[in-house]
């Protein structure tokens, strides 16, 4: 379609699967079926090209094949915003870190939800001689700045050391099973969040986050192993052995993330409370501002 109907603009296309989905994360099954499902792909224009010949462009894809390698062409789910089609590349990324451009100040990096850069640097691109598309991807897979991964590494020993070494087992003596469990939810989600940023890897939307620990070289499949052991903790007798034990492996996770900030030499302590290291991190930050903001718990 492309080479017949459009050939003087192939050479400055980017063509790739990137986004929002499960099928951009390599996560695809039976159940991710039901919506946004089924072979598809994205083309994407630089701005004057996207004004010349994106409309018509659009309608081309949109006449495509219904079927393809005997799937169905992909549908689309009534509420969800288009994910894939012609787009121009640069509004592409301002969905999702809400500029046009790269981000360059501290502000602007701190402020991007973790998984929105998750989900516009995922996937695959098949063709970019252009490679403006490409060049914008790759500059936000190169990672935080200095500064605010540490900022953000250190937020995250302050979370996992309040919420798993400090509220979990107060809340449970207080008998507060409901402050217990959400205790527990934001040690883990900060636990994969800091196992991310200690990968230079973005982590992406909670219901893949876990899954996605797999992958990672470093502590990967470790914490992914003992955060589901965390998860599927039984309680069958004494609740105080059932809460104990959870808050042992609450604390060997803890005794791993020391051991790798040792490793990186992002701290030099070796306390196995991670409220201390976060404050020693905090400390390598030549930023002042950026030292003492306030980070939202956003991921």
């Amino acid at each position: 379609m492309i080479e017949k109907n459009f050939p003087d603009y192939l050479n400055r296309m980017a063509i790739g699967l990137v986004g929002e989905g499960s099928e951009c994360f390599g996560f695809d099954d039976e159940l991710s079926m039901d919506h946004d499902w089924g072979p598809a792909f994205s083309i994407w224009l630089n701005e004057q090209d996207y004004a010349d010949i994106g409309k018509e462009l659009q309608l081309a894809y949109d006449s495509l094949p219904i079927e393809f390698a005997g799937l169905n062409f992909r549908k689309r789910s009534n509420d969800s915003k288009r994910r894939v089609g012609v787009f121009e590349t640069k509004s592409f990324y301002q969905r999702f870190i809400g500029s046009r451009e790269l981000p360059s100040e501290w502000e602007e990096w701190i402020e991007i939800r973790e998984s929105e850069l998750a989900a516009c640097t995922n996937g695959k691109i098949f063709h970019d001689e252009f490679g403006e598309f490409t060049h914008f991807r790759n500059e936000l897979l190169n990672f935080y700045p200095h500064d605010v991964r540490l900022k953000k590494i250190a937020d995250r020993c302050f979370i996992i050391s309040r919420a798993g070494q400090y509220n979990y087992m107060r809340s449970v003596y207080r008998n507060d099973i409901v402050a217990v469990n959400l205790a527990e939810s934001k040690f883990i989600e900060a636990s994969i969040s800091l196992a991310f940023l200690i990968n230079w890897r973005y982590m992406p939307y909670y219901k893949w986050m876990h899954r996605s620990l797999y992958s990672l070289p470093v502590l990967g499949q470790k914490l992914y192993e003992i955060i589901k052991k965390l998860s599927l903790t039984i309680l069958i007798t004494n609740p105080i052995d059932y809460f104990n034990r959870k808050s042992e492996i609450i604390e060997t996770i803890c005794g791993y993330f020391v051991e790798e900030l040792n490793r990186q030499q992002l701290s030099c302590i070796k306390s196995s409370f991670l409220l201390d290291h976060s404050l020693e991190i905090l400390k390598c930050i030549e930023n002042p501002e950026l030292r003492d903001y306030n980070i939202k718990d956003i991921y």
